[in-house]
């Protein structure tokens, strides 16, 4: 069985959706791992939660974790999120220990994932999972991520050393932060600090970059309920199938028919991370729709 590791908090999330609030468990590292489990991957979480995190889900699902995961004197990290649309407001309540570099098992892993929630990755961990790896996907947000007085989310400019890596998911935000730069330009920024898959994010748009072509998908414009870790899910589709198939076209399709197959769920929280059979149907509807354009 292939095997995929993400770094990144658990995380229990109130989520406010039309004026209902759901209390869920979620985080980077759940998200990814039950994306990969979905699609036959085996999953292991380097992440931290304490004794209010429910670890019967891990077990129940059959995603292991490492010992350090479980922080007994530490309550796991907590966000507050208001859905409205495509957009969302983010608080953090209480976040967790962070995370120290670990490798991902005795069996290592096929492909990782690095995608902190705010800041319990450091710039010495990232650098350490980038030597030790396979296949890397980094999804920065938690790098950028800092906390406002009011214990609102922000995105702040970052400069982050990603040379090493593999591919990154970044929305167009993210990608600013980044590079001070939007759209192909910013992809191609970070293409020149040595990612090979650079996939950028702009509301319904998804494009990668690879070589000198830009290949573009375009989600469906449907009613959108919880966005919720769609980019997770995104990122795991997309490392489980370059992995398996080495065809990044297809991991493209796959993983944005994994967004959407998360989205047409209607659900909430993991609730939503799809079927694999919804997720092939989804991309190759994509496949026949890719677009491209050399820069």
């Amino acid at each position: 069985m292939k095997r995929l590791a993400v770094y990144g908090h658990c995380t229990i999330d109130s989520i406010t959706i039309s004026g209902q609030t759901h209390t869920q468990i979620g985080g980077s590292a759940c998200y990814c791992a039950a994306m990969a489990r979905r699609l036959g991957f085996g999953a292991r979480m380097i992440t931290r939660f304490g004794p209010d995190f429910p670890r019967q889900y891990l077990d129940d699902t059959g995603i292991s974790y490492s010992e350090s995961s479980y922080v007994p004197d530490s309550k796991t990290t907590r966000f507050s999120l208001s859905v409205m649309g495509a957009e969302r407001t983010l608080r953090l309540d209480h976040a967790c220990d962070g995370i120290a570099y670990e490798p991902p098992g005795d069996d290592g892993a096929d492909c990782t994932i690095a995608s902190p929630l705010c800041g319990e990755i450091s710039a010495q961990a990232l650098a350490s999972i980038i030597r030790d790896k396979e296949f890397l996907l980094v999804d920065p947000q938690g790098f950028l991520r800092d906390k406002a007085g009011d214990g609102t989310v922000v995105l702040r400019d970052t400069d982050l050393e990603l040379g090493g890596s593999d591919a990154i998911k970044a929305s167009a935000d993210e990608a600013l932060h980044l590079t001070g730069a939007s759209g192909d330009e910013a992809m191609l920024a970070l293409q020149k600090r040595g990612i090979e898959h650079v996939l950028y994010i702009d509301g319904a748009d998804i494009s990668l970059l690879n070589g000198d072509k830009i290949y573009s998908i375009f989600l469906p414009n449907k009613v959108i309920h919880d966005t919720t870790g769609l980019g997770d899910i995104f990122c795991a589709a997309f490392c489980c199938t370059m992995i398996k198939e080495r065809d990044f076209l297809w991991a493209l399709c796959f993983a944005g028919g994994a967004a959407q197959a998360a989205l047409d769920t209607r659900l909430v929280g993991l609730d939503k991370v799809p079927k694999k059979s919804a997720v092939q149907i989804n991309a190759s509807y994509f496949y026949n729709l890719i677009k491209f354009r050399t820069v």
